[in-house]
């Protein structure tokens, strides 16, 4: 073996045991009306191989808490947890709370605000060159889901934020705007909402750093979806060297990576998360910071611990 070799496989095995115990809060297996190149089952057995400890799997058209329980109740011999959530887009009614409490009761781990259907991701389809792989195939484009109404946030989303605080529900900023953002992250602290997640703000929701350090001082996690930025991602749009400037912005106590991975024909969740962590070894980062950023920070924002 020369010593490239070895130190490939050294490096390998430095992954493997950083990654015991994570967490990918974030991921598209399906089914689902787009195209998947995993299932949630399979999601479930390769990850319980690799010996993470959760997986939230996220579809933006309907909560996947069923399929978990499934996947708990006939596979006892996966170790990793299947949870899923709800997003607030067209399909649930939009800003729903009944369908929140649902999810809660079933097991949920997230709600996220409006993605798809968000005034602000429908702006940004307009410049981006993307749309839903469904819409016009299978089902009609998506149509705005408001969140604030004569200046002031619906009451529905104020229910909302009361479902999420009475359940322990996390609550993420989806697709809205980062000034949007602001408004509701506040708004859900005063009323006793505890776990906030920041989503992706290196892409779409137009957050600056200024942006995304003011909200993690709200006492959100700041959780950054490693397709954006690695090589050999169809959806890279940013540089290593911008992620380890988010991840120095708030620090890895405030950071979670995720993969937001489980599209046909890109790298899949669990070599998206390795590729992750070797990014962040690159920058400098020790394992145990590491480690908060794939797994214990998700296990926090989720309810697994603390």
């Amino acid at each position: 073996m020369t010593s490239v070799e070895t130190i490939e496989r050294e490096q390998a095995a430095r992954i493997d045991d950083i990654l015991k115990g994570a967490v990918d809060p974030h991921v598209h297996s399906g089914p689902s009306i787009a195209p998947r190149a995993i299932d949630h089952l399979d999601l479930a057995r390769m990850l319980s191989k690799a010996g993470f400890a959760a997986v939230v799997t996220k579809d933006h058209d309907y909560a996947g808490v069923m399929c978990a329980r499934l996947i708990h109740d006939h596979f006892p011999e996966l170790t990793t947890q299947v949870f899923s959530g709800l997003v607030l887009n067209n399909v649930v009614g939009g800003i729903n709370p009944y369908a929140v409490e649902h999810t809660a009761a079933t097991g949920g781990k997230i709600v996220w605000l409006p993605t798809l259907a968000a005034e602000n991701h429908l702006e940004w389809e307009k410049s981006s060159n993307w749309s839903h792989p469904a819409a016009t195939q299978k089902m009609r484009h998506a149509t705005a889901v408001p969140l604030f109404e004569d200046g002031k946030l619906r009451p529905e989303v104020l229910d909302v934020l009361d479902v999420c605080a009475a359940t322990g529900l996390a609550l993420a900023s989806g697709h809205i705007h980062v000034s949007e953002t602001k408004i509701v992250f506040a708004e859900a602290r005063k009323r006793g909402v505890e776990r906030l997640i920041f989503t992706h703000p290196e892409d779409i929701v137009g957050a600056t750093h200024d942006d995304t350090r003011e909200i993690a001082d709200l006492g959100a996690y700041v959780e950054h979806s490693l397709a954006f930025f690695l090589e050999g991602s169809k959806f890279r749009t940013r540089t290593y060297e911008e992620l380890k400037a988010f991840i120095d912005l708030v620090g890895p106590e405030r950071t979670i990576l995720c993969s937001d991975l489980g599209q046909v024909g890109t790298l899949d969740p669990l070599e998206g998360m390795r590729r992750g962590v070797a990014a962040c070894l690159s920058f400098g980062l020790s394992d145990a910071q590491v480690h908060d950023m794939v797994a214990t920070n998700a296990a926090t924002v989720i309810g697994l611990t603390g």
